[in-house]
C-alpha cells in the first residue's frame, strides 16, 4: 500500500535509479531533470524515509567471484507461516535472496550460492529443516534486469 503518490519527479528519480543507482548522482539526475541536486538529494532521502526506497545492493557475478553454482530453489510453505519460513530462509549460510510467491505452490523462491554441490545439499537440507518442501532447483546462468518502464515519467519536450 502506497504511503503518498508518487508524483512525476518521483518516479523519474526510481527510474534513474534502478539504472543504474552506483554510477548516477544526484548531480546527474538534476541535470537531467531541470531541477536542482538539493531537491533530488531530498526527494531520495523521503522515498528512503516512505520505505519506497529499501536499499541499494551490489550486482555480483557469483561464477566469477569463485563460487560457480547459483541456483533458484522453489520450495512450498504453508500459507500461514510463510512470511516467517521466508525471513528464516534468508538467515541460512549462503542463501542470498528470498522471495515470497502469491501462490499455493512454489509459493517461496530461494537463490542460493555455492561452491560446489555439497553446499547446495547442505542449503537444500537446511531449508527443509525449517520446514520449506523443496520442489525444484535449477541452475541459473545469467540475470538480466531493467528499469520500470512505469516510472519513466513522460518528458516535456
Amino acid at each position: 500500500m502506497a504511503i503518498r503518490e508518487l508524483d512525476d519527479l518521483d518516479r523519474r528519480i526510481l527510474h534513474e535509479l534502478q539504472s543504474e543507482a552506483r554510477h548516477t548522482s544526484s548531480s546527474d539526475i538534476a541535470a537531467d531533470l531541470d531541477v536542482s541536486a538539493s531537491t533530488v538529494r531530498n526527494r531520495i532521502q523521503r522515498l528512503e524515509d516512505d520505505g519506497v526506497l529499501q536499499g541499494y545492493h551490489a550486482d555480483v557475478d557469483y561464477e566469477r567471484a569463485g563460487y560457480q553454482l547459483f541456483t533458484l530453489i522453489v520450495c512450498t510453505a504453508p500459507i500461514p507461516t510463510r512470511e516467517e519460513l521466508a525471513e528464516a530462509a534468508a538467515d541460512v549460510d549462503g542463501v542470498v535472496e528470498v522471495q515470497e510467491v502469491m501462490t499455493g505452490e512454489g509459493n517461496v523462491l530461494v537463490r542460493a550460492v555455492g561452491a560446489d554441490g555439497d553446499d547446495l545439499t547442505r542449503i537444500g537440507e537446511k531449508l527443509d529443516e525449517l520446514g520449506l518442501k523443496v520442489s525444484d532447483e535449477d541452475l541459473v546462468r545469467n540475470t538480466h534486469r531493467s528499469s520500470y518502464s512505469g516510472f519513466e515519467a513522460i518528458r516535456e519536450e
